[in-house]
């Protein structure tokens, strides 16, 4: 009898819990993901908020880079698996290339903060 009642009260205690915790977890909203692949980095132009992180993964054999066009920030050679992260916290228009093939080109747009992060203060 015990063993049919646990799962039945486990159950219930989840069921009657607060709400907080059946509250979703969210993954870290502000990380936005750009994909290297076949000697692409995909999406090709994306669009952030300022504060937002870009995340680049090289999912190809061979190694690549994310440079900016002016060398003012660059990755070290990406291999296979390898992430290269970028926060990018004053808007504008950002275009960056591969250096180890400048044919990879892409750009990140990055517009004004609002709401809850454009009141965030600076640290």
């Amino acid at each position: 009898m015990k063993a049919f009642l646990a799962p039945v009260a486990f159950a219930a205690a989840i069921l009657l819990a607060p709400p907080i915790l059946l509250a979703p977890v969210t993954a870290q909203a502000d990380i936005v993901h750009v994909g290297i692949k076949n000697y692409k980095f995909t999406p090709d132009t994306i669009t952030v908020s300022a504060g937002t992180t870009v995340q680049w993964i090289n999912l190809d054999s061979i190694p690549h880079t994310v440079t900016e066009k002016t060398k003012a920030w660059r990755s070290a050679a990406l291999d296979t698996n390898d992430t290269y992260n970028r926060t990018f916290d004053q808007p504008g228009t950002y275009d960056y290339f591969c250096s180890l093939h400048p044919m990879m080109v892409a750009k990140v747009i990055v517009t004004p903060a609002t709401g809850a992060a454009a009141a965030k203060p600076k640290k």
